[in-house]
């Protein structure tokens, strides 16, 4: 059994549950990265009687879903169709059903359709509410299980919607600016702020953790509280959505931010600025995405970028050797010094709303390390080519997160960015799941 199936079984059996929580309480969730296909997975509780639940991490979703294969709760609800609650949801229409009734099966039930982010594929779902569990926490353990008994999240019977998820993976868990995202719907019951904080770890077996409900403390150890550590720069709203379905009038539940020029080594990269810039049509700028492995960059951005890296490098007598797909620009590993940080290689920056705020990339999330067909021990530069037509100019991609803690606050529509936790002495791997109940 893997350590983060143990976490959660740990506080099924372990941590008792509370009728009553106190007011703006903060939860937590670990979360982990699936080997073979790098995805981000969170581990939830779900149904009654409680059961632990994997769930794919998209931070750019609207809700949550689940496969309802053999779903099993004695607590769910469908929701109908003329209720107050399904005028709020992004449904748009409402479903009869003539198989046996059940989870993924009902008559007058307001529909909400799922949609697979690595397929790019929706799915036919019904709108059901139902119980969700998570730890509380103090910000340096978990605490006590909080309980929503009224969890809205779609159920989907599809064949193919789970296509190209971990194995273990039973559905999503959205933390996209949607009213019904997990991080909105946690806020609302327990009446907390709306605001999470996303801590990816970069270990291949010790999980990062997912606040919600608090601006802090993040305690990780040895007692480092990263939250006094933040960065700010204003959240962008996209007006486009880029759903499989399109949702008239809808602007993207996606988290775009103002990235004005990328820097080398301190030195500004050649580049389009209105590439930069999201248009009318929802267009370029940056995004930050956990669907998305590695960072990346529009052909032309991605060509500059690795040119003025690759001269940085020189600089630090660092030689191109042969690329390992699907990277282009590597280096023998003998040649590469290791430092607090990472391999010691050029810095890279996201310079934002001010050439003073920026967000330092350092070798642990610029470069992966692999091997090769003959053995060769290699480091690679973990930026890809996105297209000369991509729709998004930047996607921050999952590696380039790794070990930097991110606060998403909606009620103050900003983001808080630590850069590497490396730097400061600790890790996303390095919160105490130990419980202080």
């Amino acid at each position: 059994m893997s350590l983060h199936s143990l976490l959660l079984l740990f506080f099924l059996l372990f941590i008792p549950s509370a009728a009553l929580l106190p007011l703006q309480t903060a939860s937590l969730t670990p979360v982990s990265r699936d080997p073979s296909t790098l995805q981000y997975i969170v581990s939830l509780l779900q149904k009654t009687p409680l059961k632990p639940t994997k769930l794919l991490l998209d931070l750019g979703a609207s809700f949550n879903w689940l496969d309802c294969h053999n779903f099993v709760s004695s607590t769910y609800q469908h929701v109908p169709c003329n209720s107050s609650l399904c005028s709020s949801l992004p449904s748009l229409s409402c479903s009869n059903c003539y198989n046996a009734p059940g989870p993924a099966c009902a008559n007058q039930t307001c529909a909400l359709f799922p949609e697979n982010p690595l397929t790019r594929t929706a799915a036919i779902g019904y709108a059901i509410i139902d119980s969700l569990a998570l730890p509380t926490t103090d910000g340096r353990n978990p605490g006590r299980l909080g309980l929503i008994s009224q969890f809205v999240f779609s159920c989907s019977s599809s064949q193919s919607i789970l296509k190209g998820l971990a194995n273990t993976v039973a559905g999503l868990a959205s933390l996209g600016r949607s009213n019904f995202s997990l991080p909105a719907q946690i806020s609302t019951a327990f009446s907390a702020p709306y605001v999470f904080a996303l801590c990816l770890s970069g270990s291949p077996s010790a999980p990062g953790v997912v606040f919600y409900g608090t601006r802090g403390p993040y305690f990780f150890l040895p007692e480092i509280d990263i939250s006094k550590s933040l960065i700010y720069t204003p959240l962008l709203l996209n007006p486009i959505g880029s759903t499989v379905i399109t949702y008239h009038g809808r602007p993207s539940d996606e988290y775009f931010v103002n990235v004005t020029s990328l820097r080398v080594n301190g030195k500004p990269v050649e580049l389009t600025p209105a590439l930069l810039t999201v248009d009318q049509n929802g267009i370029g700028g940056t995004k930050i995405s956990t669907i998305t492995p590695y960072t990346t960059l529009q052909t032309s951005i991605y060509t500059a970028f690795t040119e003025a890296f690759v001269n940085e490098a020189a600089a630090l007598n660092l030689t191109v050797t042969n690329a390992i797909k699907p990277f282009n620009v590597c280096y023998s590993a003998d040649d590469v010094v290791s430092t607090r940080a990472g391999p010691g290689v050029p810095t890279v920056d996201l310079v934002m709303h001010s050439e003073d705020v920026f967000w330092r990339i350092f070798g642990s999330n610029s470069m992966v390390r692999m091997a090769g067909a003959n053995e060769e021990d290699v480091w690679c530069l973990g930026f890809l080519d996105g297209g000369a037509n991509a729709r998004t100019a930047i996607v921050i991609g999952g590696h380039q997160m790794e070990d930097n803690l991110l606060e998403f606050d909606m009620e103050s529509q900003r983001l808080g960015f630590s850069s590497s936790v490396l730097v400061r002495g600790t890790t996303c791997a390095n919160f105490n799941f130990t419980s202080s109940v």
